[in-house]
């Protein structure tokens, strides 16, 4: 199941994204529509009996977290470009709810960055309240699963050692464009496109540290809650984004988030 969170002329809303039934896996994004639901996805899915086609609603973040949780260097291949050796434990990181945006939303250069670069993720979301959660039991915890770009200042990343201020300026979050339920994200092929042109491409299978192993390390560290996000790292590739690109985050067997960049 695919749950989306968007704005119909009527307010805002969650609902069930539906693709024909002879649609195969990839159906094309036109061909999708929504159906809308009562209350909050993580209780009894009700259908209020409204159906939308899904371009011709505004899509926005699938959720709004308490807080997002990030993996730094979680891909060897990653690591080593940047000149860093592997983490023997999950290197583990806040982003502000602020910095959370939706597909098509607007990415924000900020004045004093002169290298600001996309990180392509696979993200997760909590699904209940969990703490101190065992390896073998963490996946139980999660909701599913949605696209996010860790965007990154990374002049400012260098600069200051640790990671708060490079990764947490408003709109640094683009997380979407939905939550699948179903979701496996064992060995997904993840890319990120830069006008259309690819600058990453790695699969989830190459993760240093798996789903699991991520969701029962940050419970031992902390309390997790429903809506929480988790961004899983990315894989080698990342590259410097500019005003009036436009970056598209694809995960096959989820989706795509795509965000134009602006400066401020």
């Amino acid at each position: 199941m695919r749950i989306a969170r968007f704005v119909h002329p009527g307010g805002i809303a969650w609902g069930v994204v539906e693709a024909p039934a002879a649609a195969g896996p990839n159906p094309p994004f036109d061909s999708l529509t929504v159906a809308a639901i009562k209350d909050h996805p993580m209780g009894p899915i009700e259908f209020t009996g409204e159906r939308f086609a899904v371009g011709d609603v505004r899509l926005l973040a699938p959720i709004l977290p308490s807080k997002v949780i990030a993996v730094g260097r979680n891909y060897a291949a990653h690591a080593a470009e940047l000149g860093n050796d592997v983490p023997e434990r999950p290197l583990i990181f806040l982003k502000p709810s602020t910095s959370v945006i939706g597909t098509h939303d607007v990415i924000r250069l900020p004045v004093d960055s002169d290298q600001v670069e996309h990180e392509a993720e696979l993200a997760l979301v909590i699904g209940r309240v969990v703490k101190d959660v065992p390896r073998e039991q963490a996946l139980d915890a999660v909701f599913g699963y949605t696209c996010a770009n860790d965007v990154t200042a990374r002049d400012q990343q260098k600069a200051d050692v640790q990671f708060t201020r490079a990764k947490s300026y408003d709109s640094f979050c683009p997380i979407g464009p939905w939550i699948d339920t179903s979701f496996d994200p064992s060995a997904a092929r993840i890319r990120a496109l830069v006008n259309g042109k690819t600058k990453q491409d790695g699969n989830t299978s190459d993760m240093i540290f798996d789903v699991a192993t991520i969701v029962s390390f940050m419970s031992h560290v902390m309390t997790l809650v429903p809506g929480d996000v988790i961004l899983t790292g990315t894989p080698e590739g990342v590259s410097r984004i500019t005003d009036g690109d436009t970056v598209t985050i694809a995960i096959d067997g989820l989706g795509e988030l795509t965000n134009p960049v602006r400066a401020r």
